[in-house]
């Protein structure tokens, strides 16, 4: 096929890429929330991961415009209602995805480098095949299991246990000996053959079949009668410990030892590689090869054999930085693409996209894909009408990876995009040096307003049950519901509520209910369910750990809407937020409507002071912020940030007069000048590591 490519990464503008990560993200917590909570994905899982490798590509080169919905900072999706909660002891997060070799490479070398350790030092993997089925975790007390639950949020699952104990690989009694506590986690897994026979039985029995193996065995353990549960053949294959009272293992060989010792089935073939040379090896044979398996797999896992590395690497985000994910390539498929249509944003963004001719890509039907700005469409030289090559990677509307010029109809038009917004009417424009279209309808478009009411009770926003998308626009539509306080005063229409059609008394309480259950909020999911742009969950964090109470970010983002104010120098000082995100903020603190609306907020809820993690408690450095500067001998500066916070310290990347200290390091240059300015306490790298007991 003769086509014309899209940008490679060095060559898309920061414009650019902050409107496709944007649309990627939205896709991507799309599906997520269909895969872990529904367990009816649209998509393969290949093509996930291909739309996964493209949001990492963009997020890696421009950290500071990752969405405020950024994948990255985010575990599964909230429980499905039907079941109780389970709150994790211990969270169970997600793991970095790989897609290339090159990946690997890179992936060993970060672990090098955080570790500072020489070429010449090895550095052991098990490598294990990546189970396509559900994440769940197994609790024992004394050796008997007592709790079983889903992966969830990475925070609180869903309560399994019932349905757990009728899967025959998982044991009710651990084999002595065992710890007073242990939790075992593993996948739930359904294999290829079993699968065929159920949807075999669902289709005589006039029932739609399954996706896939992995659909049917959630849907088989999230069945609220046990019996049907008990009734199919789910299998567990457990690979890793959560919360454990006592462990004396040193490898992550000798987990899988110990786990094999009490009584669980392991994921095999697992090997353990010395090297990326051989674990690369391993994948690539077992990617020929695992269609002789008996289960689906869609990757392989790499995990750092020795423990005690594993621990002072520790995590970032939504994983660990000694484990990744090897994924398997995606699908492409060619197609005709009939019309382009436009889409309006929460943030009044108009974006293209393609209406295909239906075609079947990794087993999946697709039938639209994402055109994401003006010059996309341009760049690829994309017209109505001609046959495109498609690529499903996660998306709810997967990408057009070119356009077949030889096929091109002669009456094919360039697109041009609207001047007006296709949802209100208003006056759509592009500002000079913005990749996207913009409305300028704002709260009177109806795409807008009901967007941003959205993103307000989403799962991590407010995750208000009951008051999923089509009510909130149905409530928008009815003038029940304008701005985000309203929904705090529903109360007060309790009656229209009750003699909606398909409501009634019950569904009205219940909705009512589950909003009373939300008036308090920490201050973190508060600031994210603001939809500040570039304002992600990981940056709300950010900001409250740092302003700690809403009346102190409150009036600290007013007073910083002057640029070089002490206000504006100490919102720059806080790590991973620069000059682009922190003027999104304050101009958003810039609009009185937006102060109106805070304000309406703070009489309608209680917003929780945040809280430092409970391990940094009783650290001398809980709630002190910390600037590293020079270089550091007996740890690596990621590993000194990384042990910082886990202690419960801010860490900055400036001077400031609220910095608490200032790590001096060798060579360090102008913060150390700035500390000795402000009179900031300096430490020493002897010092510091005396504080955090490694000295």
């Amino acid at each position: 096929m003769t086509r014309k490519s899209a940008k490679s990464k060095s060559e898309t503008t920061p414009i650019e890429a902050a409107a496709e990560m944007a649309a990627l993200a939205k896709s991507i917590a799309h599906h997520d929330l269909l895969y872990h909570q529904k367990d009816a994905p649209e998509i393969s899982d290949a093509e996930y991961d291909e739309l996964r490798r493209r949001y990492l590509m963009l997020r890696d080169q421009f950290p500071h415009l990752a969405p405020q919905n950024d994948p990255e900072q985010r575990v599964g999706a909230a429980p499905a209602a039907g079941f109780s909660k389970v709150r994790h002891a211990a969270p169970m997060l997600s793991l970095s995805n790989g897609f290339t070799d090159e990946d690997i490479t890179d992936f060993a070398d970060r672990i090098r480098r955080f570790l500072q350790l020489s070429p010449t030092v090895g550095l052991e993997f098990m490598a294990e095949p990546k189970i396509d089925g559900l994440s769940a975790s197994l609790r024992y007390e004394d050796g008997k299991l007592v709790q079983a639950a889903t992966r969830g949020d990475g925070t609180v699952g869903e309560n399994i246990t019932a349905n757990a104990k009728t899967i025959k690989s998982i044991p009710h009694q651990l084999v002595k000996p065992y710890p007073s506590i242990v939790e075992i986690r593993g996948e739930i897994y359904l294999t290829r053959d079993d699968f065929i026979k159920l949807n075999a039985q669902r289709e005589r029995a006039g029932e739609p079949p399954f996706a896939n193996p992995r659909n049917a065995a959630a849907g088989s353990v999230r069945q609220l009668d046990q019996a049907i549960t008990a009734s199919r053949p789910l299998g567990f294959f457990a690979y890793a410990f959560g919360e454990i009272s006592k462990d004396n293992c040193k490898t992550q060989v000798d987990i899988r030892q110990q786990i094999k010792r009490w009584g669980f089935t392991l994921n095999e073939p697992a090997k353990l590689c010395e090297n990326t040379e051989n674990l690369l090896a391993y994948y690539h044979k077992l990617a020929a090869e695992r269609h002789k398996l008996p289960f689906d797999i869609d990757g392989v896992v790499y995990k750092l054999n020795r423990l005690d590395w594993q621990e002072r690497l520790g995590f970032i985000s939504r994983a660990p930085r000694w484990a990744i994910a090897h994924k398997f390539a995606a699908e492409q498929a060619e197609t005709k693409l009939h019309k382009i249509n436009i889409q309006v944003g929460r943030t009044g963004t108009l974006t293209p996209v393609a209406e295909l001719e239906p075609v079947t890509v990794g087993g999946v039907v697709v039938s639209r894909a994402t055109l994401h700005n003006e010059d996309e469409i341009e760049r690829k030289d994309i017209r109505a009408g001609d046959v495109v090559l498609i690529q499903r990677a996660g998306d709810v509307i997967p990408q057009v990876i070119g356009v077949d010029l030889k096929q091109r109809p002669k009456n094919a038009r360039p697109f041009k995009m609207p001047n007006h917004c296709p949802e209100c009417g208003s006056l759509a424009v592009r500002e000079e040096g913005m990749v996207a279209w913009r409305c300028t309808g704002g709260l009177i478009c109806p795409a807008q307003a009901i967007e941003r009411l959205r993103h307000f009770t989403s799962r991590l926003a407010f995750n208000i049950e009951g008051l999923g998308d089509q009510r909130i626009q149905e409530l928008w539509q009815d003038k029940l519901i304008k701005t985000p306080g309203d929904i705090f005063r529903l109360h007060r229409h309790r009656k229209a509520l009750e003699t909606r059609e398909g409501w009634g008394e019950k569904s009205a309480t219940k909705l009512l209910d589950a909003i009373e259950a939300r008036r308090t909020i920490p201050l973190d999911r508060f600031i994210y369910a603001l939809g500040i742009l570039q304002v992600g969950e990981a940056t709300a964090k950010l900001l409250a750990r740092h302003y700690l109470k809403f009346s102190h970010w409150r009036s600290a983002m007013v007073a910083a809407l002057k640029e070089g104010s002490e206000n504006w120098q100490d919102l720059i000082s806080i790590g991973q937020i620069g000059p682009l995100v922190a003027r999104d903020i304050v101009d958003f603190f810039a609009e009185k409507h937006n102060l109106q609306v805070l304000d309406d907020l703070d009489d309608e809820l209680t917003i929780q002071n945040y809280e430092p993690p409970a391990a940094g408690n009783k650290s001398p450095l809980n709630g002190k912020t910390i600037v590293f500067t020079g270089s550091l001998t007996a740890m690596s500066r990621p590993e000194a940030k990384a042990k910082a916070e886990s202690l419960g310290a801010n860490v900055a990347g400036s001077v400031s007069k609220k910095t608490d200290f200032v790590v001096i390091g060798e060579d360090a240059g102008s913060k150390a000048a700035k500390a000795k300015e402000f009179g900031v306490r300096e430490l020493s790298e002897a010092e510091w590591l005396k504080i955090i007991g490694e000295e």
